[in-house]
């Protein structure tokens, strides 16, 4: 009887459950099926970034396939008219797939596919492939789950698999297809599993080790930091894979650190920093599986109405376009734009700005960057970015200066210059506030402040008091007080933290 497998956020052959279940029934036929599917591409979140480095990962798991004796086979469509066409040219009973934390039209087209699974009288089995625990009635004991969950063998890659027994595979489609505006994203990171291996195995052998001390830095963060986010969104590498190596780099260090022999300081601290962000993915991701509403709203209802009604347009277009009049804002921007990435640090940094100093709502933010960050993962996404906004209850309120943030992670502005070239002659005194060069230190460095380069849209002292002021005040209402407690209970962090000797 043929078996289906459906690819989704898993673009890869090991370590893949779903793939190992179907390969245990060959010589049975076996469809290993992807679908473009409209509704997500014409999503505003998705942008032709993504489906390039979608598109690179499906040729070479097709490659991968067909060396184990089958093919991909790619459509395009709604997933149920998909399988309802798939099951009219030949009859499955079987369908097999890893389970999905996404955004509400995943959630929606997974009601949808488990419909019609009941009516064609179709077993669809859904897998874990992270950390995430469907159902999950307390977060107490989450962490020694997940660790138990990560600490699981790996799945090896079949060996071989049943024959596809479709004539048409179907092709790859690009951008032009979906009527998708080109990619902005000209220096971003490359698809497919072999590229996820290579950067995770270079991350542990030698870019890491000063992991801890540059994750911060917009420029060594790089190098340092791990890049191993693409992979993971898209599933071209697993969490429990990278989770893995990570075990293996550490005993291997603490093995030769045993035996007397010289290993480089920093290892240790990075890769305990790195391990607990491999935590931390899943996580997040939780929250979202809990509470798929938070995609949409507040965390705390109490803060409804706090931004919403105050949204400036102008304000936000300048922030997306990168050009706030702050420098290391706009920088990091546009350094997005280009590349698709940017570290953490400066994540929240870019989210503070447009949640305290421009005063905007969290969500239409949220979405526009979902489309530039290569890595979207809409339960780390939405989760992160209600936190950085203050809308959790139980998070600390940190709103970061734009301009500190130059002195302290771009102190020679080589960062801000390489991706604001109006700047590239501004003294570095002046280069956190170009807008206070006198007149002629800005002729003189061929940067006239509102004609090459903005004034600030907002004024930081003003904008942070006034944030600030509105953000306590708001915390301190009895009924946010109250939704936090419930909030912590739902969706807090039980773990204790490491005690420092």
């Amino acid at each position: 009887m043929t078996t289906v497998v459906w690819f989704k956020r898993d673009l890869r052959v090991s370590d893949h459950t779903a793939l190992a279940a179907a390969a245990d029934r060959a010589p049975s036929p076996l469809v290993c099926l992807f679908v473009y599917e409209d509704e997500l591409i014409d999503s505003p979140e998705f942008t032709a970034g993504h489906l390039g480095f979608i598109n690179e990962s499906l040729r070479e798991l097709s490659a991968n396939l067909e060396s184990l004796g089958n093919r991909l086979v790619l459509r395009r469509g709604r997933m149920p008219d998909v399988l309802e066409n798939l099951h009219g040219e030949f009859p499955f009973k079987t369908l097999l797939s890893h389970e999905e934390t996404g955004n509400r039209i995943t959630y929606d087209r997974d009601r949808h596919v488990s419909k019609w699974c009941r009516h064609r009288g179709v077993d669809w089995t859904e897998f874990p492939q992270n950390g995430v625990v469907r159902r999950l009635r307390s977060r107490d004991g989450w962490s020694a789950r997940w660790k138990k969950t990560m600490s699981a063998p790996l799945v090896d890659a079949p060996k071989r698999l049943g024959p596809c027994p479709l004539a048409n595979s179907g092709s790859i489609l690009g951008a032009e297809a979906f009527h998708l505006e080109p990619s902005t994203m000209t220096n971003r990171q490359k698809g497919g599993e072999l590229k996820g291996i290579e950067t995770l195995q270079s991350f542990l052998a030698y870019r890491g080790i000063n992991y801890r001390k540059d994750m911060s830095s917009p420029l060594e963060g790089w190098e340092s930091c791990s890049r191993i986010s693409p992979h993971l969104a898209w599933g071209t590498l697993s969490i429990r894979t990278a989770y893995h190596a990570h075990q293996q780099r550490l005993s291997d260090l603490r093995e030769l650190k045993n035996e007397g022999k010289k290993v480089e300081p920093g290892w240790f601290g990075s890769l305990q920093s790195f391990g607990g962000r491999l935590r931390w993915h899943c996580h997040f991701m939780q929250k979202l599986e809990d509470q798929p509403s938070i995609e949409f709203e507040n965390f705390v209802r109490a803060y409804d109405g706090l931004r919403e009604n105050d949204f400036q347009e102008n304000h936000f277009e300048a922030w997306c376009q990168g050009q706030t009049g702050y420098p290391m804002v706009d920088a990091c921007m546009r350094a997005l734009h280009q590349t698709g990435w940017i570290n953490f640090r400066m994540r929240a940094m870019m989210v503070s700005f447009s949640s305290y100093h421009l005063w905007l709502h969290w969500r239409r933010p949220a979405v526009y960057l979902a489309g530039r960050f290569l890595d979207f993962e809409p339960g780390i996404h939405f989760s992160q970015f209600q936190m950085q906004s203050g809308m959790t209850g139980i998070n600390t309120i940190r709103i970061y200066s734009p301009i500190k943030q130059v002195a302290d992670q771009d102190p020679d502005g080589v960062f801000i210059r390489r991706w604001l070239p109006e700047l590239a002659e501004v003294p570095k005194v002046y280069l956190a506030e170009p807008h206070k060069m006198p007149r002629a230190a800005q002729e003189k460095a061929g940067c006239r402040i509102r004609q090459d380069y903005p004034a600030p849209i907002v004024d930081h002292k003003l904008a942070y008091g006034e944030a600030k002021r509105r953000m306590f005040r708001a915390k301190g209402q009895a009924e946010a007080k109250s939704e936090a407690k419930r909030v912590y209970k739902k969706h807090g962090s039980r773990r204790r933290p490491i005690s420092k000797r």
